[in-house]
């Protein structure tokens, strides 16, 4: 006889017990969703101070209601399949024996059903919740959609279709699956406990029970519609297309024709095998609806793949550039659009440039050009700045300088720019407390500039570092604006503290506290006194409260505890520019540079350039943005370079321009482009935030120093590197591409030269233009393919003209030219590599002069190689030009001018601006003198124009290089031997007139 065991009771749990779980749950929650809370508190008074609290809480509106209505949903959906099922559970369940595993689990649930359902439906939920949430700009967007007033080339639907209504739709259809999905499943769990579904039943019914075979058949059935429907918007998706992702974005022949009308097969099937479900639960027979499956599965295998598969190998690859040249044609019309590469309206291109050679007259007139020649690198130069004019040790500049452009005695001069900021990375041990990293070093002093185009005195010897070749530096910091050395600098500033930029914002973490209640102020200013912030703007720390909120945000007491902090405390952080332009506009995807400029109102103003990108434009080309504008100037950006997120986009517009006050931090967001659908699409979601067009129109201050966006331009120059193929076979034969050059100054990259800026004259001759350009080469080849330009300066801002040289021209391409340079110098005695310096070789410069010339220019620098005076000095320019660029190049070496000024390099090579007559006129017209060292104005001929003059000009720069070499052997006897040569070459060209 089987003993029979008592009950035993539940363990109970005592109070103190109780207590403890309780605390303990209490704090876990603290800890894992406190830091949130304490995250949105701090960002909701950020997003105040700034003046863009509608942002936030537009964001977290649109969060809150996706979240709920998500959860809410697609719980319900869960919910109620787990209560169909245990409503319909049978009132006798089977009982295997005496050792059912499954009684347990009914004899739980059938005490607290309603839980057991609640649960798994709250856990969907929320998972739903948090999906939906995180799409957020997905809903704001098919809200407000904007028409783009375009139209796909094979559905005929508007683009705004596909950048905002159809993921909109992918996302209702996902969070559908994912309920009918998980309904599914607990559907058949909960009949499976209960009974309603018995495995290894048998019988005509498969073991189901009446109400499992309904509600399973009726759950099946929807799943299998939300899949017809998804077969419908598949349809769509072709149109972004990879299968010839290695060629061409975008449907390609096999998708039109092949997989489209397998889709509306697919799509139809599934609609009968829908059918067959909802018809099993009035036929009570499984046969037909598991014939279906079967058939849909055969079918999707069958026709989505194998049939696909084997008409890409079989029909289209045999013949394909004939057969995608129709798809590659409204690819190429998708790019262009998409990317404004449009031929005729965004890209002029000049056939055939320098076909016919140079006029030397023209090329001598085009003072526009020769005068504005840069002489420095803005990313060598960095360590001269540090140097010179950083100070103190606390004070820094980024390691890639910007180049800008403002006007000097009427012209306009290309300037290196940068500010004076703080920089972390130079503290020393004693300057690293909390006290002076947060409250003490708070702002940095000043705007640095060198005029681009002009060097103090050249330097003969590199090993003399008491001799020229800096920069010409104008201050603009609070001690020459206190002393009132600067007024008649072409760059005025009135407010030079800078609170917000670059390397500030290093410092981790990124915080400053500002203010003081006692009259006495406490930020380092300069020597002669302290400073106390004076701005509207910074978040408040003047209770107990706030301050407790940002100890936490930032793990530091010290915000709690420190006295140097009191009732008119603020805290400023999120100082970068370009993050607090992110921040504030998170829709937008910021260039990976900024600048800084001075406004006409003497403010400092960081310009930060917005993009505004689709993931999805049918048939535009796919380009990841990581990839497209890497370049060797990220690797010598340092700390303050950036670089794209690795994401992938098929449009991509510069809409937004923005500005960081550097005192203040005031973020203003500007409409550049009033023809952005994505832009003004935006502008309804977050109304306000930016300002109309006709507001950025009207600030003239800001437009004199809009630069056309690097990364932008990067990404179009790759572009058009394919793009200027108009034929779709030979674009499919990949036969006439170009490919971008690798930095020729760097040897040990790999990476693509950057693109420069420069004020040249423009491409139609009518004057001095800021200008944003790069070369090509043939694919794979290294000579010159062409050369891409694009306007910054207002007047043609955007326009790109891409001059093309004739096929087969022999012009040197960057990577030669370089190799030229360095032979050019190769027995220089300061060069070598016993000497006491470093050689460094900035930026080759490719300049169109006149009409059909190209003339290329790089400079020479040398650093000590010792650590303390290691500044980069302009010691030698280089200048190569050839009339013909189409001629034999047997003879380059005397085309190749090295000299101290750039001056004298131009006249090596035949080029004398200040000889310069007005083409077809013949009157002498001398253009104004240059700040680079040229000749000064001569009405007489040019040296390229006099044989004779021309040998001289040769011979001349000749001894004078013989006398610098002689200079730096110390061998009296050669210096003499060279000063003879030298008068002798000087009495040589005073006979030929000169």
């Amino acid at each position: 006889m089987v003993g029979v065991r008592g009950p035993i009771g539940r363990p109970t749990l005592s109070r103190r017990s109780k207590i403890l779980i309780g605390i303990g749950v209490a704090l876990l929650l603290i800890l894992l969703i406190g830091p949130r809370v304490v995250s949105i508190i701090t960002d909701w008074m950020w997003f105040s101070d700034l003046g863009y609290s509608e942002v936030m809480s537009t964001m977290i509106t649109t969060r809150i209601v996706a979240f709920f209505v998500a959860a809410i949903v697609v719980g319900g959906i869960v919910f109620g399949g787990l209560f169909a099922a245990y409503r319909g559970r049978p009132d006798f369940p089977p009982v295997s024996g005496p050792g059912d595993p499954l009684e347990r689990y009914r004899a739980v649930i059938g005490r607290r059903p309603w839980i057991a359902g609640v649960i798994p439906a709250v856990l969907i939920g929320l998972v739903a919740g948090l999906i939906a949430q995180a799409s957020w700009a997905t809903i704001q967007t098919f809200i407000h959609a904007e028409s783009f007033g375009e139209k796909d080339p094979q559905f005929g639907m508007d683009i705004s279709f596909y950048a905002f209504t159809l993921p909109f739709i992918r996302l209702i259809l996902d969070l559908a699956f994912i309920a009918i999905g998980v309904a599914f499943v607990g559907n058949l769990i909960t009949h499976y406990v209960f009974g309603g579904l018995r495995l290894g039943g048998g019988g005509r019914r498969g073991g189901l029970s009446g109400p499992a075979r309904v509600q399973l058949a009726i759950i099946v059935g929807v799943f299998i519609l939300l899949k017809a429907v998804g077969y419908w918007l598949d349809r769509y998706d072709l149109l972004s297309s990879d299968r010839r992702g290695d060629i061409f974005t975008g449907g390609t022949y096999t998708d039109i024709n092949v997989v489209l009308p397998s889709k509306l097969i697919l799509m139809a099937i599934a609609i009968v095998c829908a059918i067959a479900f909802f018809a099993a639960v009035a036929l009570r027979d499984l046969r037909i609806p598991a014939m279906a499956t079967v058939l849909m599965l055969l079918s999707a295998l069958a026709i989505g793949v194998i049939w696909p598969a084997a008409m890409e190998q079989f029909s289209v690859k045999p013949s394909a550039d004939s057969k995608e040249a129709e798809y590659i044609s409204r690819n190429m019309a998708a790019t262009a659009e998409a990317y404004r590469i449009r031929a005729g309206q965004d890209v002029t291109y000049e056939n055939d440039w320098t076909k016919t050679p140079a006029n030397a007259a023209e090329v001598n007139a085009d003072s526009a050009t020769l005068s504005n020649i840069r002489l420095l690198d803005p990313s060598v130069i960095s360590p001269t700045f540090i140097q010179r004019m950083a100070g103190k040790n606390f004070y820094g500049f980024p390691a890639q300088l910007a180049v800008d452009r403002y006007q000097v005695d009427g012209q306009q001069r290309d300037f290196i720019v940068a500010a004076r900021e703080l920089d972390p990375n130079r503290y020393n041990e004693t300057q690293k407390s909390w006290i002076n990293k947060h409250t003490r070093y708070t702002h940095g002093n000043g705007i640095v500039a060198a005029q681009a185009n002009k060097v103090d005195a050249p330097t003969i010897d590199a090993t003399n570092s008491d001799q020229g070749g800096l920069p010409s530096f104008i201050d603009a910091s609070v001690e020459t604006i206190v002393s009132g050395a600067n007024k008649n600098s072409p760059i005025k500033v009135k407010q030079p503290r800078i609170y917000f930029g670059e390397l500030i914002a290093n410092v981790d973490p990124d915080y400053a506290i500002v203010g003081s209640d006692d009259g006495k102020p406490r930020e380092y200013d300069t020597d002669a006194g302290d400073y106390t912030y004076s701005a509207d703007s910074g978040v408040s720390l003047g209770n107990f409260g706030s301050r407790l909120l940002y100890a936490i945000k930032y793990g530091e007491r010290n915000i709690l505890l420190s006295d140097a902090i009191n009732s008119n405390s603020k805290i400023l952080y999120n100082r970068d520019p370009r993050d607090r332009v992110k921040k504030a506009a998170p829709w937008l995807t910021v260039d990976s540079k900024t600048y800084p400029a001075v406004m006409a109102d003497g403010s400092v103003k960081w310009i930060v350039d917005g993009y505004t990108t689709l993931k999805t434009y049918p048939y535009s080309q796919r380009m990841s943005l990581s990839e497209a504008t890497a370049d060797s100037s990220q690797s010598n950006a340092g700390q303050s370079g950036r670089t794209q997120a690795d994401e992938e986009v098929s449009y991509v517009r510069n809409s937004v321009k923005a500005t960081v006050d550097a005192y203040t931090g005031e973020v203003t967001m500007y409409q550049a482009d009033d023809t952005d659908p994505v832009l003004k699409t935006w502008m309804k979601v977050f109304p306000g935030t930016v300002k109309p067009k006709s507001e950025y129109d009207s600030k003239k201050d800001l437009l004199a120093h809009v630069r056309y966006p690097e990364d932008l331009f990067k990404v179009q120059r790759e572009l058009l590197a394919r793009y200027h193929v108009t034929d779709p076979s030979v674009f499919y034969r990949a036969s006439d591409f170009w490919s971008v050059p690798n930095d020729p100054t760097r040897s040990d990259s790999k990476l693509p030269q950057p693109p420069y800026y420069f004020t040249a004259n423009s491409p139609d001759g009518k004057g001095p233009e800021f200008q944003l350009t790069a070369v090509t080469t043939p694919l794979n080849r290294q000579n010159l393919a062409s050369y891409v330009t694009v306007a910054a300066d207002q007047r043609d801002y955007g326009k790109i003209t891409v001059k093309v040289l004739p096929s087969g021209a022999k012009s040197q391409g960057p990577q030669q030219m370089a190799d030229t340079m360095k032979s050019a110098v190769s027995g220089d005695v300061t060069l070598q590599k016993e000497s006491t310096v470093n050689a460094i070789y900035g930026n080759l410069l490719t300049l169109p002069v006149g009409r059909n010339g190209i003339l290329y220019v790089q400079p020479i620098y040398t650093q000590s190689k010792t650590g303390d005076a290691a500044t980069p000095k302009l010691y030698r320019m280089l200048a190569y030009y050839r009339p013909d660029t189409n001629e034999s190049t047997d003879e380059q070496a005397v085309n190749i001018g090295v000299a101290p000024t750039i001056g004298a390099a131009l006249a090596k090579v035949g080029i004398n601006p200040g000889a310069a007559t007005e083409p077809d006129k013949g009157a002498t017209t001398p253009p104004p003198t240059t700040d680079t060292g040229t000749p000064k104005p001569d009405p007489k001929p040019s040296p390229s124009d006099d044989p004779a003059r021309a040998a001289a000009v040769r011979e001349l720069g000749t001894a004078l290089e013989e006398v610098r070499t002689a200079q730096s052997s110390g061998d009296l006897g050669k210096l003499g031997d060279a000063l003879n040569k030298l008068d002798a070459a000087i009495k040589k060209y005073e006979s030929t007139g000169g």
